[in-house]
Parts: structure tokens; sequence; C-alpha cells
């Protein structure tokens, strides 16, 4: 990537952020656009990230492959990884090569090769010293992340948590557990209606989410809402070129589609 157009695309992104906090937001469809966005401009092949739940666990709330999220999802089974290290120290964690520098968590390291990750490079979600989570960029090849590039990450990810935690939405610390606790939630009403389009269309669990926020965002809805009708069969799933966007209702999210899934 070129100097000018990563420049181009890290203003972008912070021009997209700013005008995303100012006003109500998608708290899961943020974070899966914050993570896509990194993976781009920082030239690597995967990402995902993790938020507490109501108990300070953590959870996976977005991923860009079924690899991040198999890999994500294996740390917090495991109990170990630079994640999870970066997510408890509040400090980037980068491992250039974790064929031999894993030693720390051999058992991440393994599952991470086998994977097809040489690289990764955690950044903490953190404000004035809370630690909500962890963005998590996962590389093909070997190499460490430069100081420039942790700074973008930690940039990137400082102005997310500030939305997440806006003030509007922690006038008490019940607001704040609420709204992350209603995007774990999200989440998984989202997985189950990825696997219902995967299955139905024939496509990956990764296009199916890619044709899912379109429709969404054509018709400025949700991805929960547009999520909960297609698990519940409001949407029907057995018109591809209806659910891809090609013909948005004109009002509401049920006009021109069935009441149920034939």
């Amino acid at each position: 990537m070129t100097t000018g157009t990563r420049e181009s695309r890290l203003s972008s992104a912070f021009v997209k952020l700013a005008d995303t906090l100012v006003t109500e937001f998608d708290v899961v469809d943020l974070l899966h656009w914050l993570v896509e966005r990194c993976t781009e401009i920082l030239d690597t092949q995967a990402g995902g990230l993790m938020l507490t739940d109501l108990t300070g666990q953590l959870r996976v709330v977005a991923s860009t492959s079924e690899e991040a999220e198999l890999l994500e999802i294996f740390q917090l089974a495991v109990g170990e990884g630079p994640c999870l290290d970066c997510f408890r120290t509040g400090i980037p964690v980068t491992v250039g090569n974790i064929e031999i520098d894993g030693g720390s968590w051999p058992t991440f390291s393994r599952e991470a090769l086998k994977q097809g990750f040489k690289s990764v490079h955690a950044t903490p979600l953190r404000l004035r010293g809370q630690v909500i989570g962890t963005m998590n960029l996962f590389s093909h090849h070997v190499g460490a992340l430069v100081p420039e590039d942790i700074a973008v990450a930690q940039a990137l990810a400082d102005v997310a948590t500030i939305g997440i935690l806006q003030e509007r939405h922690i006038r008490s610390a019940n607001l704040v557990t609420v709204q992350l606790q209603r995007a774990l939630g999200s989440r998984v009403l989202i997985e189950q209606a990825k696997g219902v389009l995967a299955a139905t269309l024939n496509t990956t669990m990764n296009d199916a989410f890619a044709i899912m926020r379109t429709y969404a965002r054509d018709r400025n809805l949700r991805l929960r809402e547009v999520a909960g009708d297609v698990v519940s069969g409001r949407i029907d799933v057995q018109n591809p070129p209806r659910l891809m966007g090609q013909s948005p209702p004109a009002q509401g999210r049920s006009a021109g589609f069935p009441a149920q899934i034939p």
C-alpha cells in the first residue's frame, strides 16, 4: 500500500469514527468496521475483537475471517495468548514471529501456525486505565508492527473505546455494562443468522455476513434487527436478489417480503 493510499484510508477511518460517534450507532457494526479497516490500513490479513461481558470475562464480538475467529475463541478456551496478556496488562503486545517468539504461549502458538498466522499484534481497548477489550491483528507473514503502526492501531482503538464509553451512555455503571452486554447478545443472534444464510444460499459465513450487513445499511436498519428477521423468517432468505439489496423496499424492513420463509 502506498503512503498516499494509507494516509487517505487512515484519514477516512478517523472521519468515519468521528461521524459515527456523534450519533446513535450500532456497536457490533462499528467494531466489525474497525477491525476491517485496521487490517486494511496496517496490511494484515485478519483481525478479531474481544469485549468483556457483565462478569468481566472476555468474549469474541467481531472478526474478519473464520480462521481469526477460531483463534480468538481458542485463546479464551485455553486461557493463554498475546491477546489475553494485552487485556490483562492494558499494554500492546506484538509478536513478529510466532514460531520463534511465541514460547510464552505454546498452545496458542501451535494453533496460530496451524491457522496460517505467523505474527500477531494485540491492541487494548482502554480509557483512563479501564480496559474493556482487545483488538487483535493477525498476519500470514513474519514481522512485527513498527512503532508508527502500533500508534495507528492504538489511536483507532482509543477512538472506538471512547465511542463505546461516551458520556451519554455511561451516566451510570449500569448503562456501560448494559450496552456491552447488548453487543455480546447481538453477536449470538447475528451468528445464528449467518448460519441460516450460509446454509440457504450455499455461501460462506463471511459472505453471509456481508450480504446481511449490506441489506441493513441499504435500509438504515440495525444489524441486530435484520439478523432477528432472518432467524425468525420475516426475511425471505430463499430470494437472494432481494436479500442482497438490489431492490430495497420503500417502507420498513418487511415491505416486499413474505411473512414467513416458504
